[in-house]
């Protein structure tokens, strides 16, 4: 991968291999919240992290329950009661990060990334980069994005939609380089 004069691109290019795959697309909230949602139902980590204040909540309201000597069907209630509303904070959460998350890439304007099996580059209209895949620990697949996931040398997350693609065969064509070069995190589209 190399970039030149602010256009970054992967380095066959423009040499017309066909080896590369190209997306276009502008980034949108929804495509975060759907790559938290998939995370957080598909990953050890999301799980935890989605989970870990409603349990916390409702087992920290069943001891305070028995201790202080709620009667069992106000106890009930107020449990019932206290995961629902938790639950619903915490996708609010969620969405409150997909919109975070959003606020940093939307100045990027469209996208075009360019991806082989070395990695990936993107330029946006304002900004460029570019990573090899070694940089992400797995991706998740929905029914309209590619998630990568971050690893050692990565935090966070990559989006990329599938609605960028120039055509079905590169949706196949990306699915198979990051078979190749990712660890793909239970295969089921959502």
């Amino acid at each position: 991968m190399e970039t030149r004069g602010g256009d970054a691109f992967a380095s066959d290019t423009d040499t017309g291999t066909g080896a590369d795959v190209v997306f276009v697309y502008r980034p949108a909230v929804e495509d975060f919240e759907e790559a938290l949602r998939a995370r957080a139902l598909r990953t050890w980590a999301g799980r935890l992290q989605a989970m870990t204040v409603p349990v916390a909540s409702v087992g920290a309201l069943a001891v305070l329950g028995v201790v202080v000597g709620m009667s069992a069907p106000v106890l009930s209630v107020a449990l019932v009661l206290c995961a629902a509303i938790v639950s619903w904070g915490t996708l609010r959460a969620l969405r409150t990060q997909a919109r975070q998350l959003f606020s940093v890439v939307e100045p990027y304007g469209q996208c075009r990334m360019v991806a082989d099996e070395r990695g990936a580059v993107s330029t946006g209209e304002r900004v460029s980069f570019t990573f090899e895949w070694a940089v992400h620990r797995g991706y998740l697949e929905t029914a309209s994005l590619f998630v990568l996931l971050g690893g050692e040398r990565s935090a966070g997350i990559a989006v990329l939609p599938k609605r960028g693609a120039q055509g079905p065969e590169d949706v196949e064509r990306l699915r198979g380089i990051l078979d190749r070069n990712l660890t793909p995190l239970q295969r089921q589209r959502l």
